[in-house]
C-alpha cells in the first residue's frame, strides 16, 4: 500500500488546503492558492484571522498531533479509544484519526486522503488491532466524549443508523454507564430552556429498541436514550458550518476547561454576532447557573454561519444539571473572576460586562429577567418533566443559595 501522507481538506465540498504528514511525526497545514485569493472565500474559523481580520496563512508544524482546529473535529476520551481500535490506528495519531473519520465530521468540512485511499495504511496498526469495523467507525464519528452517533429520520419518524456511517440528520445519545437518568436530565433541561425561549434544536427522548441499525455489541445501561436534531445539517442534506470555542481559541480539547472564561467567550460573540446573540449568550450562561450545569466548557459553546462567512452564536446543546452527580460542582470555567454557582451575582456580572465591553445593565438586567422566569416556570414544569428525583430535589436546593434566586424556592 503506498505511504500517502497528504489529506485533503474541504469545506462545502470545495478543495480549500492540505493537512501533510512530514518527517518525525509531524503534520502542517496549508490552504491552497484558490482558497487565499478568493476575496469571497467562506470562513473556515476565526483562529484563521489575524488582529486585523486577514486571513492567516502561515502555519507552524505540530508534533504528533494535528493543529487544534482540526483536533477538535475528532473524539475524545473513550470515545476516542474505541474508534481508534476499530480503525486499527494509536489513538494520538491524529492524522490517521482524522483520515479514518473525515466523512463526517461536526460543520462543513470534509477531510479525505489525497491518493482516494479510503483507510488508513496497514503500517499504522498495531499488532493487537482488530479488524477495521468501517461502518460502525462512521458512525460514531461525532466530536465529543459521549457514546452518540448520527441517524437518520424516516417518513413514519423511526431513527435509522445509515449503513454507511455517513449523513444523519439527528445525533441520538446513549445512557451513560457512570450516572442514571442522563436522557431524562438532558431532555428536560434542554425543554425547560426551550420554554425560556433559548434557542434549542428539536429533542425528543426514544426507546432505545427504536433505534434500527445500532452496532452489535453496544452496552445499554438504560432503556432511553436521547435525540437532538443537527444543526450543522440543513433538511436537503447541505452542509452548515460550526466552530466550537475550543476551536475559535485554538486550544488542545485537553485544555477546554481553563484556557478560557466567559468573559472571553462574550467578548468574541460582542465582536462577531449580534446584540440579540449576546443576550442570549448571558441568558445561557444564567441558565446554566441555574440548573447546576458544571459542564459548559469551550467546547460546548460553538458559532455558526449561516451565509457561510459571519458567525453568529449556533444554537444551544449539552445543557445538563450536574449537581445531582458531583454535588460540590462548580461551573466549568470562571464567569470572569469567579467559577462557583452561588459566584454570579451582580458584582461578578458586572465585572464580567467591564471586561467584555458589553453595557453593564443590560447584562444584569438579561441575567435578572432569566432567573425570574426561571423560577416561575421551575415551579409549573419541574413535576411534569421526565427527570429523575435526584435533579429536581438538587436544583430546588440549589434555587435556595443562588444570589439571582435566593429566597424564590419554597
Amino acid at each position: 500500500m503506498p505511504d500517502v501522507s497528504i489529506l485533503n481538506v474541504s469545506l462545502y465540498g470545495k478543495f480549500i488546503g492540505t493537512i501533510t504528514l512530514v518527517p518525525g511525526d509531524r503534520s502542517l497545514f496549508a490552504f491552497n492558492d484558490d482558497y487565499v485569493n478568493d476575496s469571497k472565500r467562506p470562513t473556515l474559523g476565526l483562529s484563521f484571522k489575524d488582529q486585523l481580520g486577514e486571513l492567516r496563512t502561515d502555519f507552524k508544524p505540530v508534533q504528533k498531533k494535528i493543529m487544534p482546529f482540526f483536533s477538535n473535529l475528532l473524539p475524545e476520551g473513550h470515545m476516542r479509544k474505541y474508534l481508534a481500535e476499530q480503525a486499527g490506528v494509536h489513538p494520538e495519531r491524529e492524522f490517521f484519526l482524522l483520515w479514518a473519520l473525515g466523512q463526517d465530521l461536526p460543520g462543513a468540512i470534509t477531510i479525505t486522503p489525497a491518493d482516494g485511499e479510503a483507510w488508513p495504511p496497514e503500517e499504522t496498526q498495531g499488532a493487537d488491532a482488530r479488524p477495521i469495523d468501517k461502518d460502525n467507525m462512521l458512525r460514531f464519528s461525532l466530536a465529543g466524549v459521549q457514546l452518540k452517533f448520527s441517524a437518520i429520520e424516516s417518513a413514519t419518524g423511526g431513527l435509522t443508523i445509515p449503513a454507511s456511517g455517513v449523513g444523519g440528520d439527528w445525533i441520538v445519545k446513549l445512557p451513560s454507564r457512570e450516572y442514571a437518568g442522563v436522557p431524562e436530565n438532558e431532555f428536560s433541561m434542554m425543554r425547560l430552556a426551550y420554554m425560556l425561549g433559548l434557542d434549542v434544536p428539536k429533542i425528543d427522548l426514544i426507546d432505545i429498541e427504536s433505534v434500527s441499525g445500532l452496532p452489535e455489541g453496544t452496552e445499554r445501561f438504560g432503556k432511553t436514550a436521547f435525540k437532538i436534531q443537527r444543526f450543522d445539517r440543513l433538511p436537503n442534506g447541505k452542509r452548515v458550518h460550526i466552530e466550537d470555542f475550543a476551536q475559535v481559541f485554538s486550544v488542545y480539547s485537553d485544555d477546554k476547561y481553563k484556557s478560557a472564561s466567559m468573559r472571553n467567550i462574550a467578548f468574541v460573540i460582542a465582536a462577531e454576532t449580534s446584540e440579540n446573540d449576546i443576550r442570549e449568550f448571558i441568558r445561557r450562561v444564567t441558565f446554566n447557573t441555574l440548573i447546576g450545569n458544571g459542564d459548559m466548557h469551550l467546547k460546548n459553546w460553538s458559532l455558526i454561519y449561516p451565509d457561510e462567512r459571519n458567525a453568529a452564536l449556533a444554537p444551544a446543546y449539552d445543557f445538563v444539571s450536574t449537581i445531582p452527580y458531583i454535588p460540590n460542582d462548580s461551573f466549568a470555567l470562571k464567569y470572569s473572576r469567579k467559577r462557583e454557582f452561588t459566584d454570579l451575582d451582580e458584582d461578578e456580572l458586572t465585572h464580567l460586562a467591564a471586561k467584555s465591553a458589553l453595557p453593564a445593565k443590560m447584562v444584569i438586567d438579561t441575567a435578572r429577567e432569566m432567573a425570574a422566569d426561571f423560577l416561575d416556570l421551575w415551579h409549573k414544569e419541574k413535576a411534569h418533566l421526565p427527570m429523575f428525583n435526584d435533579v429536581r430535589e438538587a436544583i430546588d436546593i440549589l434555587q435556595k443559595i443562588l444570589p439571582l434566586t435566593k429566597g424564590g424556592v419554597n
